[in-house]
């Protein structure tokens, strides 16, 4: 039996809400017939978003969005996007597919979606193909109360009052699709463009994130804030709030195929396993390098594309990054959220790539219809550590898997709510062995435990016709006893686990 030991008193970092945040670019099914139908859509809508997915989407409280891209971001020019829909310009979008972006959806239309789920707001900004006026004046339309060109032109496109935009990505994915520029000149590029991302409003500041690494490039970590780091500001963070880190799960490598998403075999399952447990070292070795320039924390690694990168699903626009998901991506969610939760103390923020039909999303849809993928099933447990208060926390693994992938078989995190309940979520990832735990409360007592779980073999989806093969349950085999308690994770499970004192 392993001990898994919580120290309540023990009160480490803040899991910030923006942990748990989505991403969602103009790439195939991702914005049009996923999240937006438009308001003459016989889908049921408000103001053009679907009423279903909109629901969905607040069950899970998704904190913050990021849009318009990715790749997109850097080709976006947000003129585009305004004004009445019949003198929107349409273009080609060259990264995804070659289709015509029609630029129904744009700043207007972003900033409803948010207010609808209730989440902030993260906007990247275009600095590969932009100008800084361009910038500029995309951040004075957004947020500038008063008179001045780019307010007017909002009030006449039928929005007087200004929006808050929380969160300013200055470029994405420089390094390759954004200029394929190196860091020292990405840098330079950064400072300047990010002083003209101005604080309209006093009372709220933009938070401006720089390009950061492409998985293990470290070297782009080290010169990026060695140009950047602001040494004159008392805090060091005066040119940045966050420095982004992008990595994707993708079992066969980017060359040839990269896997399938739901015909896969056990030596695949713990393969695609150990590179999601490969984030745990990225974000500890990138974090060292920031210590170096901001030992007191004040900038923040910002996650804002993972998650697990597949094949395409058979018959499918290849440019569109539709793919299924199993509970082999519940696992690489579980196991990547813990990550993040247990090193929250720089991890400010992770964005899913991506909210709907692209890549690992949490939900599919279909014309009228809607399914719920085991990922949502994740976010949905998880979301009780929004805001929550990380505990220290240690269990007792070992190594499994095949002889060339190795991965630890459970994974944990553990906070504290406001109300003083602690959650416990883990992930067992074996694919046969369940995981019998005993649970140590340092210095106090057990009253109660309730659970919730999902779980299932290894390729078990949801689909459209199965709509409900893999959804969340109640787990009630706990063992209260003297104190402590004990349980049994099945293999293949993710595990959340509310504890009364």
């Amino acid at each position: 039996m392993k001990k898994l030991v919580i120290n309540p008193d023990r009160k480490l970092s803040k899991i910030n809400r923006e942990i748990y945040g989505h991403f969602s670019e103009h790439l195939g099914r991702g914005i049009y017939e996923g999240l937006f139908v438009g308001k003459d859509s016989p889908i049921e809508n408000v103001n053009g978003m679907r009423c279903d997915v909109v629901e969905a989407l607040r069950e899970i409280k998704v904190p913050v969005l990021r849009w318009p891209g990715g790749c997109f971001a850097d080709e976006y020019h947000w003129m585009e996007g305004v004004g009445p829909l019949e003198g929107r310009k349409k273009m080609i979008n060259t990264h995804w597919g070659g289709v015509v972006e029609d630029n129904s959806f744009g700043t207007h239309e972003f900033f409803e979606l948010c207010s609808q789920l209730g989440c902030e707001t993260y906007i990247n900004g275009n600095l590969g193909s932009g100008t800084v006026q361009e910038m500029s004046e995309w951040v004075e339309y957004m947020t500038f109360d008063g008179v001045s060109p780019m307010a007017q032109l909002r009030e006449r496109n039928g929005h007087k009052a200004p929006w808050k935009v929380d969160f300013f990505g200055v470029g994405n994915e420089n390094w390759g699709c954004g200029g394929n520029m190196n860091p020292e000149y990405y840098a330079n590029e950064y400072r300047r463009y990010q002083t003209y991302v101005r604080d309209y409003n006093a009372d709220h500041k933009i938070q401006k994130i720089a390009c950061g690494s492409n998985g293990d490039d470290y070297s782009w970590t080290k010169e990026v804030l060695k140009t950047c780091y602001n040494h004159s500001d008392p805090n060091g963070n005066g040119f940045m709030n966050g420095l982004s880190l992008h990595y994707y799960v993708v079992p066969n490598g980017w060359t040839g195929s990269k896997g399938s998403a739901t015909d896969f075999d056990v030596n695949d399952w713990y393969k695609t396993l150990n590179k999601a447990w490969y984030m745990d070292e990225l974000v500890r070795r990138h974090g060292n390098i920031m210590d170096e320039y901001d030992p007191k924390k004040q900038i923040g690694m910002i996650v804002d594309e993972w998650g697990a990168w597949y094949d395409c699903e058979p018959g499918t626009n290849p440019g569109f990054l539709y793919q299924q998901n199993t509970i082999r991506d519940a696992l690489v969610a579980g196991v990547t959220l813990n990550i993040f939760n247990r090193h929250s103390d720089r991890v400010r923020m992770a964005n899913i790539a991506q909210m709907i039909n692209v890549l690992q999303s949490v939900i599919l849809t279909d014309g009228e219809q809607m399914i719920k993928t085991p990922t949502w099933y994740i976010f949905d447990m998880y979301k009780v550590h929004q805001d929550a208060q990380l505990i220290e926390s240690s269990i007792e693994t070992k190594e499994i898997g095949t002889e060339e992938y190795k991965v630890p078989d459970v994974t944990e995190s553990v906070s504290e709510d406001a109300e003083g309940k602690l959650h416990i979520t883990l992930t067992n990832l074996s694919v046969d062995q369940a995981a019998e735990i005993e649970t140590i409360l340092t210095d106090h007592k057990v009253t109660s435990v309730t659970g919730e779980i999902v779980t299932g073999s290894m390729l078990e989806k949801n689909t459209f016709e199965e709509p409900d093969r893999i959804v969340k349950k109640t787990f009630d085999a706990v063992k209260v006893e003297n104190g402590s308690f004990t349980f049994t994770i099945p293999a293949c499970s993710v595990l959340h686990l509310t504890v009364i004192r």
